[in-house]
C-alpha cells in the first residue's frame, strides 16, 4: 500500500506539471487520433475486397488494433521512460542511492516516471477497443468480458516482464538499444491477429516471444472463440515471466558493482 501511495504522489506531480502545458496534451491527442485513424483506414482498405482476413472480420480486427494501440501507449507512457532512467542510473552509478532506499527497488525504478502526454494513445486505444466491441453482431457475455479483462491484465504483466528481463541485463550490458528495438519489432506484429501469419511466425509469436497473449488472445476471448488451453497457458506464461523477471532483478542487484566504485 505504501508503494501505491508513493506512485500516486509521483504521478500526481507529473500530471500537475503536464497541466501547465495543456496545449501539448491537445497536440498529443490530435496526433494519436490521426495515427489511429490512419491505421483503421489502412485496415478498411483490405476489407474492401473480402469479408474476413484469417477468419477475422473487420470489427474483430479493430479490437486487436485497439488493444495494440492501448498497450503501445502504456509502453511509451510508463515502461520506456523508466527503461531510460534505469540504464542511466546503472551507467552513472546513481543506482546505489536507489538500492539504499527502504523501498522495493524494482517497483521504484520501473514505474516511477510517467510520460503523461503518451496517455493520449492509451485513451485512443481504449476508445477504439470499446467502439469495436460495440460493433460486434453478438454482444459478449459477462463471462467473456471477465475473461477478456483477466487476459488484458495478463498482457500487461507479460509486457512488463519482457521489458524488465531486457532492461535488467543493463547491469552487465549497458547498451541495450538494439535488443530493445528487436523486442519492439516483434511487438509491432501485435497490431494484427497472429493467425494471419505463416505457421512459423505464428509459433514464434505465441511460444517464443508471446506477443499473441498481448492482443490476439484477449481479443479472441471477448468475441467468444478463445481455446481453453490458451487461457491456461496465458496464465502460466504470465506467472512464470513475472516471477522470473523479479528473480532476475534480485539476482542482478545482488551482483551489482557500482559504476562509481
Amino acid at each position: 500500500m505504501k508503494h501505491l501511495r508513493l506512485l500516486g504522489t509521483f504521478y500526481k506531480a507529473a500530471v500537475l506539471t503536464a497541466l501547465e502545458y495543456r496545449a501539448n496534451f491537445v497536440v498529443s491527442l490530435g496526433l494519436s487520433l490521426i495515427s489511429v485513424g490512419w491505421s483503421v483506414a489502412a485496415a478498411a482498405v483490405f476489407y474492401q475486397h473480402t469479408d474476413s482476413i484469417g477468419d477475422w472480420e473487420f470489427e474483430q480486427l479493430l479490437i486487436v488494433l485497439g488493444l495494440f494501440v492501448t498497450f503501445l501507449g502504456l509502453v511509451d507512457a510508463l515502461l520506456y521512460p523508466n527503461v531510460k532512467e534505469i540504464i542511466e542510473h546503472i551507467r552513472t552509478g546513481t543506482m546505489d542511492f536507489i538500492l539504499l532506499k527502504p523501498l522495493n527497488s524494482q517497483f521504484h525504478v520501473s514505474l516511477r516516471v510517467i510520460n503523461v502526454w503518451k496517455l493520449a494513445d492509451v485513451f485512443m486505444g481504449l476508445g477504439l477497443t470499446l467502439y469495436a466491441i460495440n460493433l460486434l453482431e453478438t454482444a459478449p457475455t459477462a463471462g467473456q468480458i471477465a475473461l477478456f479483462l483477466g487476459l488484458c491484465l495478463c498482457a500487461c504483466l507479460i509486457l512488463y516482464a519482457l521489458v524488465m528481463f531486457l532492461v535488467t541485463s543493463a547491469f552487465w550490458f549497458v547498451d541495450l538499444d538494439n535488443v530493445m528495438e528487436l523486442l519492439f519489432t516483434f511487438f509491432e506484429a501485435g497490431r494484427f491477429p497472429v493467425n494471419i501469419f505463416p505457421p512459423w511466425l505464428r509459433i514464434t509469436l505465441t511460444f517464443v516471444v508471446p506477443v499473441a497473449f498481448i492482443t490476439t488472445v484477449p481479443a479472441s476471448a471477448v468475441i467468444g472463440r478463445v481455446d481453453g488451453w490458451l487461457v491456461l497457458y496465458a496464465a502460466v506464461v504470465t506467472a512464470v515471466l513475472f516471477a522470473g523477471c523479479i528473480a532476475f532483478w534480485r539476482y542482478a542487484v545482488r551482483h551489482y558493482s557500482s559504476a562509481s566504485s
